[in-house]
């Protein structure tokens, strides 16, 4: 039996790709175990899915100044010991990277101990911890044809991101039923990651009134972003995050609002939800959500508000332009030639093992 280590964490978006991943790496027989940080989403997430977890040291590396930017860099090499001695412990044919800061010291140690590396890079560009971590892989798996520039020749792979397969058997009906709407009115999600926006749940809530009016929403808004105030709300559904029952809130969507981060839009791609994308600001980010969005949009599967423009008119005018006209997004998203993700992930895991 071979044994694989996944590792990625710190945002759902570091997690859900390797989740995908664990029902095919399971029918292919291998032993799969889970490194990711001791107080990251990731710990909650595996555990609950029955996969052996260990968790290491991790720091993030800023590109501001924080204070913690003195203490990080002794919490990454601490992860880094910890990371070797797992891996020596666990002595794996193949690690597969999601990105993330906890994932840098586990990639490092596979390069340490000779033991294969993929990494998955989702946006159009790599981030700090993937670029730190891409001389220790052996393959880099990408989302966006662009980002193959950006890689050392002969080791980018065009994927495309892992989709749950759960993601693709969503209930409307129950979705109805455990919600309280009704059938014969659109319904708008929110989604603003994980860890919720603030940007996002501000401007649906200034909207809320207007909005009810036409559509039934259901908003996900983040940890501690629930509104007490909006409890029992008609036709309004708030919840800080979503998980058995998501796929049965995106079937029964008509149109969604979201960030732009590569895993979100590709799971919208795939499940062929026509969006509104409001992508983190250049201010707060690196831009790599700006050019995620960008490149969809040029590709007629969304709509996108830059968040600096993000005013109650354009959102209000966003949802009435992408219900309005769905079926052309629908029929973008139908042409996208992308290839079985995990099909050819799984074949580069095989290929690397050997």
């Amino acid at each position: 039996m071979k044994r694989i280590v996944l590792t990625g964490g710190g945002t759902a978006g570091h997690v859900t790709p390797n989740m995908a991943l664990i029902p095919e790496l399971t029918k292919a027989g291998y032993d799969i175990h889970y490194i990711g940080s001791y107080e990251g989403i990731e710990q909650k997430l595996i555990e609950e899915i029955g996969i052996p977890y260990h968790g290491i040291s991790s720091g993030k590396l800023r590109r501001y100044f924080d204070l913690k930017n003195f203490t990080d860099p002794f919490r990454v090499i601490k992860g880094c010991h910890e990371a070797n001695l797992l891996l020596k412990a666990l002595k794996p044919d193949v690690v597969f990277s999601k990105g993330g800061f906890v994932s840098v010291p586990v990639v490092l140690a596979a390069k340490r101990r000779h033991v294969p590396c993929i990494i998955h890079e989702s946006d159009m560009t790599p981030g700090l911890a993937n670029k730190i971590a891409i001389p220790s892989a052996t393959k880099v798996c990408c989302n966006f044809p662009e980002t193959i520039e950006h890689l050392p020749e002969g080791k980018a792979v065009l994927t495309g991101s892992p989709i749950r397969e759960e993601l693709f058997q969503g209930d409307k009906s129950e979705a109805l039923k455990s919600l309280g709407f009704k059938k014969d009115k659109p319904t708008l999600m929110v989604i603003g990651g994980s860890l919720g926006s603030v940007a996002i749940n501000t401007a649906v809530r200034n909207n809320l009134d207007e909005l009810l009016k036409n559509y039934q929403i259901i908003h996900c808004c983040g940890k501690d972003h629930l509104d007490k105030k909006l409890e029992g709300k008609k036709g309004y559904k708030q919840f800080e995050y979503v998980k058995k029952e998501l796929a049965s809130y995106l079937a029964l969507a008509d149109v969604v609002i979201s960030r732009a981060g590569a895993n979100a839009i590709c799971e919208l791609l795939a499940l062929r939800k026509p969006n509104i994308l409001i992508p983190l600001s250049a201010a707060a980010s690196r831009g790599d959500q700006i050019l995620n969005a960008a490149s969809f949009e040029k590709s007629g599967y969304s709509k996108v508000i830059q968040e600096e423009k993000l005013t109650d008119k354009a959102l209000v005018n966003a949802v009435s332009e992408v219900y309005t006209n769905r079926a052309s997004y629908i029929n973008a998203m139908n042409t996208s030639e992308l290839a079985n993700p995990i099909e050819t992930i799984m074949g580069l895991i095989k290929e690397v093992s050997k």
